[in-house]
């Protein structure tokens, strides 16, 4: 079950008022008349990404392009050569094992540009604007760069920041940085973070992860941001079709990716898709917890789920298993659908308080089928944080992993939701 957007920040009064105002300004000027919807190749493109360098080099970041980009070109759908440019900076990691290996964070800048229409036989110019596909990404991206480029104790790996040019061309600004020699050590890159239409992030449109890597890995990144992080943002996995965007290219270089995205609105490609319609405050909630996934990210001993999933080196992710723990020859969804939310109990105390929220429950399957170290690990209140424990230590055996027909111990994660209804 997918958790949903909180609609508060986890930061202070005054940081988070200044991390929406900064957002407003790189969206709106993204978006503005003088750049004509940010079209591949054109001045409203070049405009935008020197934007994006100027953001960036204030903020202290190390630029590897220049202000116009690193530039290349492409045959556009009519046949003409377009030139383009990618922008990219890089927050040096400290620690001399990892500070080789790359974690590329990205976003597009361009869009569709504008159109001319007859209205009463004079011609009007219509502009795409963009704002959520993609202004909101960049927006997400510069000040993700500011949050990570601010912490004190530094990153381990290195975070390269990558504005890309040329997305609607066929993605020709991530193909050219992992596919045709634009990043010289693509081989150390390992995970592409991609930001793509974050301006929404309602019940319509929940912010999600859409992943092309190690679910258990994903899982294990998360529950770290829960344990450690101040975050309020807090996404769900997304199921079902992944919208192309510029992830694609590094999947096709084999290199783990994801995308972190509030999905496809009716606003879409469409001339209405303007600042007015960013949900600003949700946004700066998910930038500060895209930004709290990275430095994880970064800071990651390994990067793999069996080198992730720390807590013993036989404890296992239920995705490197051959065959998954089952709760009654069923999935994880169904122990939450037919066991918790059956038998869980909103307790007096909470519902009198007005307390609601979604409590994070970790265990582990042994390899008899019994749980084992029930625990929260991130809660909502004393009280609802005991009855899920209560309700998920209680659960009968389950018919535990294998791996080359061995019975295994797994962790798994699950998030349970309370909830009061309205009266």
């Amino acid at each position: 079950m997918a958790a949903g957007l909180l609609l508060c920040i986890s930061v202070a009064g005054n940081a988070a008022d200044s991390l929406v105002d900064n957002i407003k300004g790189h969206i709106r000027f993204l978006c503005s008349p003088a750049l004509e919807g940010r079209k591949a190749g054109s001045a409203g493109e070049r405009a935008a990404a020197g934007y994006l360098y100027d953001q960036l080099d204030k903020i202290g970041i190390t630029m590897l392009s220049g202000r116009d980009g690193d530039t290349f070109t492409v045959i556009g759908a009519d046949g003409d050569t377009i030139s383009s440019r990618n922008i990219v900076g890089i927050i040096e990691g400290i620690d001399p094992k990892l500070r080789d290996e790359y974690i590329v964070v990205g976003a597009h800048i361009d869009h569709l540009g504008a159109y001319s229409v007859s209205i009463d036989g004079s011609p009007v110019r219509r502009i795409y604007p963009g704002a959520d596909a993609n202004a909101s990404g960049v927006a997400a991206l510069i000040e993700a760069a500011r949050i990570l480029a601010s912490y004190p104790e530094g990153l381990s790996r290195s975070v390269m920041l990558v504005g890309f040019g040329a997305m609607e061309e066929e993605f020709a600004g991530s193909r050219y940085f992992a596919l045709a020699g634009g990043f010289s050590q693509i081989a150390n890159v390992k995970m592409m973070v991609n930001l793509d239409m974050l301006g929404r992030g309602n019940a319509s449109n929940p912010f999600e992860i859409y992943h092309a890597t190690d679910p258990a890995l994903v899982s294990w990144v998360m529950s770290q941001v829960l344990r450690n992080e101040s975050v309020s943002a807090i996404p769900g996995i997304h199921k079902g079709v992944v919208f192309p965007s510029d992830n694609l290219a590094f999947k096709q270089a084999a290199i783990p990716n994801l995308t972190f995205s509030t999905g496809i609105s009716k606003e879409y490609r469409t001339t209405m898709d303007t600042p007015e319609l960013v949900l600003y405050d949700n946004l700066a909630a998910e930038t500060v917890y895209i930004a709290a996934f990275i430095k994880t990210v970064c800071n990651s001993p390994g990067l793999s789920a069996g080198n992730a999933a720390s807590n013993s080196e036989s404890v296992y992710a239920a995705s490197d298993c051959d065959t998954p723990p089952l709760f009654f020859r069923k999935d994880v969804q169904y122990f939450l659908d037919s066991w918790v939310y059956k038998y869980l109990k909103y307790p007096n105390a909470a519902v009198e308080a007005g307390i609601q929220g979604t409590v994070y429950v970790s265990f582990i399957i042994e390899a008899d089928g019994q749980l084992s170290n029930v625990a929260v690990e991130r809660g909502v209140s004393e009280t609802l944080d005991a009855e899920a424990v209560k309700v998920v230590g209680a659960s009968p055996k389950w018919i535990p992993a294998t791996i080359d027909g061995k019975k295994v111990r797994t962790k798994i994660v699950i998030p349970i939701e309370f909830r009061l209804k309205k009266r």
